[in-house]
């Protein structure tokens, strides 16, 4: 055999591989961050006096992570995010652009994609390998992001814009802890089921 023909031989048995971002993973980035754009239209409800209304922004952003895995859940929360910033009014209160960053609940908005990729991290390695995506193990991971994530980013956004100290601003974040309770069982009973019918899901991004 020739060299060439070798060549040709090996190029031939050679596994194809697949992109680096297929288009399921595209189509299902992009699906999530129309679901969170649309959970954010559902309305917002007035908490406190600080501005920052209590919305479905955080139930689609965990979904994402817990759900769709850590790199694809990171991807569609910046791709909302980007969408807002770009002009897009999908954000609370049909507001829209750059300018939302000077507002006090620029730390919670900055907090999504690092949550949606801490949540997907731990559901991936923590709970999808392990064959234990059942809702409680969801619902521990999402917490657990939110908890660690989320809250913490939006108490520094408070006490930055609002020039308040830790203990005033921590005392306005206790009051979305029981809406974000809600919604962590919310995403868990979803994304447990949605693994348990499609198990490979976790296996990708």
């Amino acid at each position: 055999m020739t060299t060439d023909a070798a060549t040709n031989a090996d190029a031939t048995h050679e596994p194809t591989r697949s992109p680096r971002v297929s288009a399921t993973d595209l189509a299902l980035i992009a699906a999530f961050a129309a679901l969170i754009s649309a959970l954010t239209y559902l309305g917002a409800i007035p908490v406190g006096g600080a501005g920052v209304p209590v919305t479905l922004q955080t139930f689609g952003v965990m979904l994402a992570g817990c759900l769709l895995g850590p790199v694809r859940g990171l991807l569609a929360v910046l791709l909302y995010l980007g969408l807002g910033f770009v002009g897009l009014p999908v954000f609370a209160e049909h507001t829209a652009g750059v300018g939302v960053l000077s507002q006090p609940s620029a730390g919670y908005l900055l907090s999504f994609p690092l949550a949606a990729l801490v949540g997907g991290l731990m559901v991936k390695y923590a709970a999808g390998n392990a064959g234990k995506t059942r809702a409680l193990v969801v619902f521990a991971c999402s917490l657990t992001a939110s908890v660690l994530v989320i809250h913490p980013m939006g108490i520094v956004g408070l006490m930055v814009h609002l020039d308040m100290t830790f203990t005033a601003a921590l005392k306005i974040d206790v009051l979305y802890w029981l809406g974000d309770l809600l919604k962590t069982t919310l995403v868990a009973l979803i994304a447990a089921e949605v693994h348990r019918a499609f198990p490979r899901l976790l296996r990708g991004r």
